[in-house]
């Protein structure tokens, strides 16, 4: 992202007065820093606006209490940020209160920013200054009582959110510490790859551990060998946050629109910095069940789906085709013990995100079409337990409960502005 990110930040601040003027071309050093941050918080991924290019906001972004409509955050200065001054960005985004004194949602993930430091915030409004102003005037009052009462986010912060910004481990490495701040403050992989508690807070000891994402699933990014990330090389990690694939996966859903708008544009120092911290902080407990036996009716029924339907592409032994089809033997997506993204891509269909490095964008159709329920489970069941695969079996009230939630979805829901 930068040359170096803690020297980055002993740069000047206060360059914008309380008028929020637009920054100035002599500011250039400073503007491209905030673009970069940007960039490792994925800004585009949710305020990108209709015109697919702006942060003019817009859509509703889903959450288990209801639709947030996503804010415009162009420099204008009546449906924007316009009248913002540095120090209220700052607080909005340290803090999550904006001016006016009104607290922000968490789905605004200020619970991570805020371990970037006052230089920080100030190099992203400095970007974000120096952007056109676009005009949309956005909702911002879309919850259902009561979680539309914003002062109860004074009570949720006390209970879930603990502020203050990132401190390097001095026991670890410059890579280390740089891939924590990332993974841990702009980059906010915790909002997604972490489990919930009942008020949307971070479920206590399962950071990064996996979590459930509009109808689809983040899977456990830690270091376990067996769901997680530890059986793959630092090479493999960044090669798929860069390009969006590799031979064990292919991002799609709202992983895909963190590739398109952030990882893919990162430098490949910070993606090898994210993959070592991954790879270096520890590892879940997720038990390892036994696997379904190979006797089992569910397992020959879904052996005769997957032989007939999918082996063309992933191969009878479960391998793929190397750099077009990801292999389903040791996949790491396919042996979480929630099987949500394996059902909802049998029922769906997926395609491959489209980066620079890889614009070719392989598909897999939807089989919801031709499968009833208990056929979706039963190779579903197949290859999770197969190739020395071992998850728990997925039942038909499941690939029911996943069929009603995407009937009438769009296979592209939440890859937006492109691809």
């Amino acid at each position: 992202m930068r040359k170096s990110f803690f020297a980055a930040t002993m740069l000047a601040t206060g360059l914008f007065a309380a008028t929020g003027a637009r920054a100035e071309p002599d500011n250039f050093t400073e503007v491209e820093r905030g673009r970069q941050l940007s960039v490792a918080g994925d800004c585009m991924g949710c305020h990108i606006g209709p015109d697919g290019k702006s942060l003019s906001g817009g859509h509703m972004l889903e959450t288990p209490f209801g639709n947030i409509s996503v804010p415009n955050i162009t420099p204008d200065n009546e449906t924007g940020i316009g009248r913002w001054s540095a120090a209220d960005f700052d607080k909005a985004m340290r803090q999550g209160i904006a001016p006016g004194g009104m607290h922000l949602y968490p789905a605004f993930p200020y619970t991570a920013f805020a371990k970037m430091s006052r230089q920080d915030t100030d190099a992203i409004y400095a970007y974000l200054r120096a952007q056109d102003a676009v005009r949309n005037p956005v909702n911002r009052d879309t919850l259902p009582f009561p979680f539309n009462i914003r002062m109860a986010m004074i009570g949720w912060n006390m209970l879930n959110f603990t502020p203050g910004e990132f401190k390097p481990d001095p026991n670890k490495s410059a890579e280390y510490n740089r891939g924590a701040f990332l993974v841990e403050g702009p980059a906010h992989c915790g909002l997604c790859h972490t489990p919930r508690n009942f008020m949307g807070g971070d479920k206590s000891g399962a950071h990064l551990e996996g979590g459930d994402l509009q109808g689809w699933f983040a899977p456990d990014i830690t270091a376990n060998n067996r769901v997680g990330l530890g059986s793959w090389s630092i090479a493999e990690i960044v090669e798929y946050l860069k390009t969006g694939s590799n031979d064990r996966s292919a991002a799609s859903g709202p992983m895909a629109e963190v590739v398109q708008y952030s990882t893919s544009q990162m430098p490949e120092a910070d993606l090898r910095a994210i993959a070592t911290y991954l790879k270096e902080r520890g590892a879940s407990n997720a038990p390892a069940p036994q696997p379904v036996a190979a006797t089992d009716d569910r397992m020959k029924r879904g052996a005769a789906i997957y032989d007939d339907t999918c082996a063309a592409c992933h191969a009878g032994n479960g391998q793929g085709a190397p750099g077009i089809f990801p292999r389903l033997a040791n996949n790491q997506n396919i042996l979480q013990a929630d099987p949500t993204a394996i059902l909802r891509v049998v029922l769906q269909g997926a395609q491959a995100v489209g980066t620079d490095a890889k614009p070719t964008t392989p598909a897999m159709p939807s089989l919801g079409w031709r499968l009833n329920d208990q056929q979706v489970a039963d190779v579903a069941t197949y290859i999770r337990n197969s190739w020395g695969n071992a998850a728990p079996a997925v039942t038909a009230d499941q690939a029911k409960a996943m069929r009603e939630r995407t009937d009438g979805v769009a296979m592209f829901e939440g890859i937006r502005g492109g691809h």
